[in-house]
């Protein structure tokens, strides 16, 4: 039977009256690599943010490798959750290497200079940068790398302290076709090593769906549309039903892409 790594059971989250999220239900078991699917607002980020221990849901309970939120010291269990933002580049100092950038998440440190390193921290630094096949790059100061390469080093960052289970909110947002691509050929190698934690991505653009990735969650207004196997669940129904426009679906060679037939609901 395969670990569960995250439980959400009726998780709800209100603010100023409006739920951001609504009786959410979802596990993450070993060896499974989830899509959190929805257009913005839709309450993916802050799903992610309570499972990496940032936020606290109004109701519900929240488990995370066998410890329950609300029951246990989160600073001891942050550096087991590899957790990946928009804008967590830019807390970096730009003259920090790439593998100085990874090493900092044995400790959960923004600087290096905070913490001592051993000559096994730098290899497994390395380690983690070839995975994400951005081995060439260790030594190269993070401010000189274009914006795929800083999130595929931020990605190698997010596994460097060996984590149970990886959260990488839009990985992929902002980066032109060429930076996109390599970033999610990148995650398609980490998908497709069964060493590697369970791992959650939310992205609302189908196309930024990595090879490999074996379930989907849609949400809608913060409230689960459908969830199940990829090739079960993502369908054009369940799709148009969560963006409120009808829309094609296309799969080739493992890839997903999606056109609008109808004008928005």
């Amino acid at each position: 039977m395969k670990k569960v790594a995250l439980s959400l059971e009726n998780v709800s989250l209100e603010r100023g009256g409006k739920f951001l999220l609504r009786e959410l239900n979802l596990t993450v078991s070993g060896g499974e690599r989830w899509v959190i699917f929805g257009p913005n607002g839709s309450g993916k980020t802050s799903l992610l943010r309570i499972a990496s221990f940032y936020l606290h849901p109004s109701s519900g309970r929240v488990e995370v490798l066998g410890h329950q939120l609300g029951k246990t010291d989160i600073r001891k269990m942050r550096h087991l959750v590899g957790f990946t933002s928009q804008g967590f580049a830019d807390l970096l100092r730009p003259s920090l290497t790439a593998q100085e950038v990874v090493m900092t998440a044995k400790y959960g440190a923004l600087e290096p200079w905070w913490h001592s390193y051993t000559k096994e921290d730098e290899k497994k630094a390395q380690r983690e940068l070839e995975r994400i096949g951005v081995g060439r790059l260790c030594l190269q100061t993070f401010g000189t790398l274009s914006s795929g390469e800083r999130q595929r080093v931020l990605i190698a960052r997010s596994m460097m302290s060996g984590p149970g289970l990886i959260l990488l909110d839009e990985p992929a947002a902002g980066l032109d076709l060429p930076a996109r691509e390599n970033l999610l050929a990148g995650l398609a190698l980490i998908s497709k090593d069964p060493s590697a934690p369970p791992i959650v991505l939310v992205t609302h653009h189908v196309e930024e769906i990595p090879t490999g990735f074996t379930h989907v969650l849609f949400l809608r207004k913060g409230a689960v549309v459908a969830a199940g196997p990829i090739q079960e669940t993502m369908n054009e129904k369940n799709l148009s039903d969560t963006f409120g426009i009808d829309l094609m679906l296309n799969q080739s060679a493992g890839r997903w892409s999606a056109t609008a037939i109808d004008t928005p609901k």
